[in-house]
């Protein structure tokens, strides 16, 4: 598989816990809920989580950040150096800490405690910003950015991703992520309505203009996100909508947008990439469902046996994306689908039907490739890492035995289409639909061939 791009990344780390338990009963003395057998588990947050997913993509990630030797960046320290370089810069006070109080998945109440700034740079630092191929900047408002930013200002990084305490983004910025709220706190006021499209637009294109980037993404949540190069916004709808914790979706998008431009695609690629990896995220638990265990990040190339391939991801505490289909004569729209898919997880599966199986669904005639070469054009795409092969109408037996996390298929499907979905449920699996692009199929293709004869 082609080797991704390496990313540094500029920020404020925080440690983020989580205390979780259930809550049936108020307490006697106050009208507050009682949570009772709870459980505790520490994860990266602010940057340091924008910098762990990154890691998590198979990426090579250098975090400059500020650093103590308080009891939490001692945690943090012992979190992220299985998977990323940290290059420290000093603190004026112990790390940011922020914990929440979670009743049967649901929040009931944040405490935040530390208050660390980070308090110069150091040479080391400056140096490798000033080099650095591919910078991404996820500022939380704690002094990193600051810190930096002659350097960063000599050297633009690809995404910035702002927040309303921190400074401006440095001029020559390709792409800005604010989410909506942060967009319209940090854009001029002019009276328009502030919670719809247009609100949202007037806000990306005066950013661009303010900020002298060259785009600007704003972040919708469930709706996806709206890119504005400074007129005429282009809206990237989410491809699915998910109630889960959205807590880590901006550091998703961000990491994903980042790593997708130093990997050397367009802007409009990344922000798309970057929703469906956000969306995907959410509906795998969020930043809750961050693994804890230091495993190292490098997972093991593929063997050509999916099933192997699944149980070592799993073993690392990674995730696994399986999608499925004919891929009869292998189009644009496939190659687009299953570069998303991937960009959902650590590793790819493609589930493929059977010569006999596309002949039982499609008709006589079909396939027109056999089964030996369409395997072997998908192994050959970067995006797949292993192929397993199902001879049934349907995957869901497959399925069973390689317990996939996500389930792709693409969005000419309707949920009534999708009996996988019940299936994958039951190990906690979560079937998500992506989008085709328009025109392309298999059938349309032989179609074409016909009418050239």
């Amino acid at each position: 598989m082609d080797r991704k791009a390496p990313l540094v990344v500029v920020g404020d780390a925080l440690l983020d816990r989580d205390v979780t338990g259930h809550a049936e009963r108020l307490a006697p003395d106050a009208p507050v809920p009682v949570v009772d057998d709870c459980g505790e588990r520490t994860r990266p947050g602010g940057a340091a989580l924008a910098a762990w997913l990154a890691a998590r993509d198979g990426r090579d990630v250098t975090l400059v950040t500020g650093l103590g030797d308080d009891p939490a960046s001692r945690e943090l320290r012992r979190l992220l150096e299985p998977w990323l370089t940290v290059v420290p810069l000093p603190l004026t006070g112990p790390l940011s800490e922020k914990t929440r109080v979670l009743a049967q998945d649901r929040p009931l109440v944040r405490l935040d405690r530390g208050t660390g700034r980070t308090r110069e740079a150091t040479g080391a630092a400056r140096e490798l910003v000033r080099r650095a191929p591919a910078v991404l900047v996820s500022d939380y408002g704690r002094g990193t950015a600051c810190a930096l930013r002659d350097d960063l200002a000599a050297r633009p990084p690809l995404v910035w991703d702002p927040h309303p305490r921190g400074g401006t983004p440095v001029p020559g910025t390709r792409l800005v992520t604010p989410a909506e709220k942060e967009a319209h706190a940090l854009a001029p006021r002019d009276g328009i309505p502030r919670r719809d499209l247009h609100a949202a637009a007037h806000s990306a294109a005066a950013l661009v203009r303010q900020w002298r980037a060259a785009a600007v993404a704003v972040t919708l949540g469930a709706r996806g996100a709206l890119l504005s190069y400074g007129e005429h916004p282009l809206l990237v709808p989410a491809p699915a909508t998910h109630p889960g914790d959205s807590c880590g979706a901006g550091d998703r998008f961000a990491a994903t947008a980042a790593g997708l431009l130093a990997d050397g695609v367009l802007v409009a690629e990344a922000v798309e990439g970057a929703v469906a990896a956000a969306s995907g995220f959410v509906a795998a638990g969020g930043a809750s469902a961050v693994p804890t265990a230091d495993t190292p990040p490098v997972l093991p190339p593929g063997d050509g046996d999916p099933f192997a391939l699944a149980a070592r991801v799993r073993a690392a505490h990674g995730t696994v994306v399986a999608a499925g289909g004919c891929f009869d004569l292998l189009h644009a729209g496939h190659v687009g689908l299953l570069q998303a898919a991937r960009r959902l997880g650590d590793r790819l599966v493609v589930c493929v039907n059977s010569d006999a199986s596309v002949r039982r669904r499609k008709g006589e005639g079909r396939p027109v490739n056999p089964l030996a070469d369409r395997v072997r054009v998908l192994r050959a795409l970067a995006c797949v890492d292993a192929v397993a092969v199902f001879d049934e109408d349907t995957p869901e037996r497959l399925l069973g035995d390689l317990r996939p996390d996500v389930w792709v298929k693409g969005g000419d499907y309707a949920a009534a289409d999708l009996p996988e979905a019940a299936l994958l449920q039951r190990w906690g699996g979560q079937a998500i639909l992506l989008p085709y692009l328009d025109g392309r199929s298999s059938t349309a293709l032989m179609a074409r061939a016909a009418e050239a004869r």
